[in-house]
């Protein structure tokens, strides 16, 4: 009990505090979205119909941003089972191009409020490190210089079997969380946080970049995903795990929604009205991840994945 205290006590400074960078950017995301809705149709009909999605986009957003994931794990199961009840008609390019358009207001500003994090860490509990900020940007910069170049490419001139794709990745997805969970309560529990970024950890982060750019291009969900549970394995901050995934799955959703608004495949009303929750649940994430602590984080994150990946999984049968 003293122990969840202390940490709360430690989360309160960074509920009351907003940098310069969090503010501006939030307010730069807020005119965005405002000068979105002028250049498009929307049929009011479908708006009224929708009215639940700013709360599916809060959720989406918490769970994305505190864990690093991406709000596809939360976005693409929910609207895949909204068409399979006959609440709305998207096809699945249509689904992977709501939800990057949702998560370019909500992994945004959670990157913003990640990278503040960063920049005013407070002193690292037992067993915890503090981020190096040269590590943080290096991680960013290697993943985005290969995955970028692997979404944009693949979206332009691939054509994959995107369910064997699915349900491979998915398949995979369900391990990398349940190894996490049983890492995080053996091999890791009693170890010190890694506080620098080791050179293997460089080459291997090179390698899960191409692939994992071609999964967020067919699924709006995949770099940010296994570059936080790649880091959370090797165990290092959490500030390190999830601020460098939302930074890398805010890049990329914002990259490939470039060729689903060229194509027309955005529909607007979803992304316009889940995009005020997800800034919401971004901004509100980083302090109940810190709440959380690293073990529980890493739990929940583990689990959510796991059980998301089986949903996906059953959704796809037959």
């Amino acid at each position: 009990m003293a122990q969840a205290q202390s940490r709360l006590n430690a989360v309160q400074p960074a509920l009351r505090h907003g940098s310069a960078l969090t503010l501006a950017g939030g307010a730069l995301l807020v005119c965005v979205w405002v000068a979105c809705w002028v250049p498009v149709d929307t049929d009011s009909g479908l708006i009224e119909a929708l009215w639940f999605l700013p709360g599916i986009g809060v959720v989406g957003a918490i769970v994305a941003n505190a864990s690093g994931t991406g709000g596809g794990v939360v976005f693409v199961p929910v609207f895949n089972a909204l068409r399979d009840h006959g609440v709305m008609a998207l096809d699945p390019l249509q689904v992977v191009a709501v939800s990057m358009g949702i998560q370019a207001f909500g992994m945004s500003l959670g990157a913003l409020r990640w990278t503040d994090r960063l920049h005013h860490q407070h002193e690292p509990g037992p067993l915890e490190a503090r981020v190096r900020a040269s590590d943080y940007w290096r991680v960013c910069a290697l993943v985005l210089a290969l995955s970028l170049p692997a979404l944009l490419a693949t979206q332009r001139l691939v054509a994959f079997d995107g369910r064997a794709v699915l349900l491979g990745y998915k398949s995979f997805s369900i391990v990398l969380g349940c190894a996490l969970v049983v890492a995080t309560w053996t091999v890791n529990r009693a170890v010190p946080e890694r506080d620098r970024l080791a050179r293997i950890d460089l080459a291997m982060l090179a390698a899960i970049a191409i692939p994992g750019g071609v999964l967020t291009a067919l699924f709006s969900v995949g770099i940010g995903e296994l570059v936080a549970f790649y880091l959370f394995l090797r165990h290092y901050p959490v500030v390190l795990c999830v601020g460098t995934a939302c930074i890398v799955s805010a890049a990329s959703v914002v990259a490939g929604l470039a060729w689903h608004i060229e194509a027309g495949t955005v529909q607007w009303e979803v992304v316009l009205l889940a995009a005020p929750g997800a800034m919401l649940g971004a901004f509100l994430a980083r302090p109940i991840a810190l709440a959380l602590g690293p073990r529980r984080l890493k739990t929940a994150g583990g689990a959510w994945i796991a059980l998301s990946a089986l949903y996906l999984l059953w959704l796809n049968r037959g």
